[in-house]
């Protein structure tokens, strides 16, 4: 199972607590950059079918909602978002869990806010349950550099495959001439490369 290329037709897009209030905590990225490469996360999935599922944790709290373009880009996923209670680790959450094993994939490209929290834990959960997981490292940001990146070695000395949003599209889309590798090409250049 290692090294399975990662196709819209094999994988899930799992995109964790891009809340308003929690990416208000974000200092290790620019956080409009963050905003944009999450946005063409979520129309990467959308545009070419692939299971889309958001979580969000404590949105009556400080977290908040979902920011308002994601809610706006994909509405049928929103409105089937995952509430959860307060579990970190949104892999040990039932209805989360439940969620992800029903797609039938085994191939999770998670990102979130914050990586040292909410992205490293689900993640690592995710290897040892025998998924094979991409972190979007340009899609998510945690409070400080430093624990960017020592989640991301965490993640990385456990298995867990480090990319960027143009390095996943690129591999969702492998042939940019077929009706998947337009969609994405069109993605990709709305809301990332006319917006650098």
């Amino acid at each position: 199972m290692k090294n399975t290329l990662f196709t819209p037709e094999n994988s899930v897009m799992l995109l964790i607590d891009h809340q308003v209030g929690t990416m208000g905590w974000v200092h290790s990225a620019d956080l409009e950059q963050i905003k944009r490469n999450t946005l063409a996360l979520a129309r990467a999935a959308k545009e070419t079918g692939m299971p889309l599922i958001l979580t969000s944790s404590q949105e009556n709290n400080v977290q908040g909602l979902l920011f308002d373009e994601l809610q706006k880009a994909v509405p049928e996923a929103y409105a089937l978002r995952i509430q959860r209670a307060g579990i970190v680790d949104a892999m040990k959450d039932p209805n989360f869990a439940k969620a992800v094993s029903a797609t039938g994939r085994k191939n999770l490209i998670i990102a979130g806010i914050t990586t040292d929290v909410c992205v490293v834990y689900p993640a690592l959960t995710s290897v040892q349950e025998g998924y094979q997981v991409q972190v979007v490292v340009d899609g998510s940001g945690s409070p400080t550099t430093l624990a960017d990146e020592t989640a991301l070695r965490r993640m990385e000395s456990n298995g867990v495959t480090l990319t960027s949003t143009n390095q996943l599209i690129a591999e969702l889309a492998q042939d940019w001439t077929t009706e998947n590798g337009q969609k994405l090409m069109t993605v990709l250049f709305e809301e990332v490369l006319s917006k650098q």
